[in-house]
């Protein structure tokens, strides 16, 4: 069994930053691609940013120059800092991972985290 805990969700005012981790624990043989999603009311889930074991990185073009994908493959974690926040960057997010365990691969899905993004 496999399980992503996020945290770090919350509300902030336009123009400021948080930082969101997701960690992964269980029986774990190796991680490859992490990345985080995000939904927001009356939309579709998108992605938002990924990164390779390797530390290859992805990013929507929304988020391009203010969000930085990082991960820490020792500790299975990965992390979103979000700087320069806009309103339209609220919704619940979401982390990924794509982990191979006993005899398998497959993708787990985090609970999600409310990001909040008001005056």
């Amino acid at each position: 069994q496999v399980q992503l805990v996020e945290s770090g969700g919350g509300l902030v005012q336009p123009g400021g930053s948080l930082r969101l981790s997701c960690a992964a624990s269980g029986i774990i043989f190796s991680i490859n691609v992490m990345g985080w999603y995000r939904q927001a009311p009356g939309k579709q889930r998108e992605l938002v940013a990924a990164i390779t074991s390797g530390g290859s990185t992805n990013y929507a073009d929304s988020v391009k120059g203010r969000f930085t994908i990082s991960r820490d493959n020792a500790k299975n974690t990965v992390y979103l800092q979000m700087n320069s926040l806009k309103p339209e960057d609220t919704a619940v997010y979401y982390c990924k991972a794509d982990v191979r365990t006993w005899g398998t691969r497959l993708d787990y899905w985090g609970q999600g985290t409310q990001v909040t993004v008001s005056s």
